[in-house]
């Protein structure tokens, strides 16, 4: 891992805990299962983007960028 988080960096996380567990009226296990299934989201994001450049898909942003140079 890297150096430790700064001062800002953990308060910055513990103002993201904070909300995140006020979103669900302060209940810790709704909380942690909102946080697991929102990461099982973007993990099944990650690997669709991954196999869509795998066969050779550019995002659009990456083509723009290329397409001005």
């Amino acid at each position: 891992m890297s150096a430790p988080s700064s001062l800002s960096d953990n308060s910055r996380y513990e103002q993201a805990c904070d909300q995140a567990i006020a979103m669900c009226d302060g209940n810790l296990r709704s909380t942690i299962k909102a946080l697991i299934m929102a990461n099982e989201y973007l993990e099944t994001e990650l690997e669709e983007l991954q196999a869509a450049i795998s066969a050779g898909c550019v995002p659009a942003r990456a083509q723009a960028a290329s397409d001005a140079a």
